[in-house]
């Protein structure tokens, strides 16, 4: 794997040298260091490029959440990872609403680490399996997560794409399962995810998660969990 560059934002210093030193040995180096997110849009406005932003959380607020967006505006080509001691699903709602591409929290082994940060380079969403189960049960509730179906106005064949996504099946197994064909389950999934206001099918399997929208558990944390990294 070709060297990292990445960004680490956190408010404790002596976890920042902590960490820095144990990626000394791995794809990724920490090239920039912010002790918050003022910090750090400061030095992304001078031009810092990372591929790779490490973050933790300090309240989840709204505040944060914005910094989080802008922060994703400006590198719109950079994964983003939290790293945080807590276990607050509002942050997680806040965090994916935001962008993030990876939840971990900071007592995870090193080697489960250069596995979620492999990962995350690689496309995936990845969560810690207790993270999972939260998921899965629907307790992870964000913006525009708890309106009814009904009121979002979702036909028939968009609920069952929606039971689709949550068994984690792809377009292909979609148009093959629905009988139709890939370019309309496109079509079906560009609408779906603008009523539901979603971004990405990860969101969109959480909503329907959260909606009441059925699907088998194991399906379930296929889709919602791209990658349950086991500590």
């Amino acid at each position: 794997m070709e060297p990292v560059r990445a960004f680490l934002i956190d408010s404790n210093k002596l976890f920042r040298e902590g960490l820095k030193r144990l990626l000394d040995d791995s794809p990724f180096q920490i090239a920039a260091e912010a002790g918050n997110l003022r910090e750090a849009l400061n030095s992304v406005e001078n031009g810092l490029r990372p591929q790779l932003i490490l973050l933790d959380l300090v309240n989840g607020g709204e505040e944060e959440a914005d910094g989080m967006r802008r922060l994703r505006a400006q590198l719109p080509d950079a994964r983003m990872v939290i790293l945080t001691s807590d276990l607050c699903t509002r942050r997680l709602a806040n965090a994916l609403e935001a962008g993030a591409d990876g939840y971990l929290m900071k007592d995870l082994s090193s080697d489960a680490l250069a596995q979620s940060l492999r990962l995350v380079m690689m496309g995936e969403k990845v969560f810690p399996t207790h993270l999972a189960a939260l998921l899965i049960s629907g307790r992870v509730n964000g913006n525009g997560t708890d309106m009814p179906v009904s009121r979002k106005g979702l036909s028939q064949r968009e609920v069952q794409i929606l039971r689709c996504l949550l068994n984690g099946d792809s377009n292909k197994m979609i148009a093959n399962h629905l009988n139709i064909t890939e370019a309309t389950v496109k079509v079906h999934l560009k609408s779906l995810l603008r009523k539901i206001n979603a971004s990405n099918r990860t969101q969109a399997a959480i909503w329907a998660l959260n909606n009441g929208i059925g699907g088998e558990l194991a399906g379930a944390a296929g889709a919602v969990t791209a990658a349950a990294v086991h500590q």
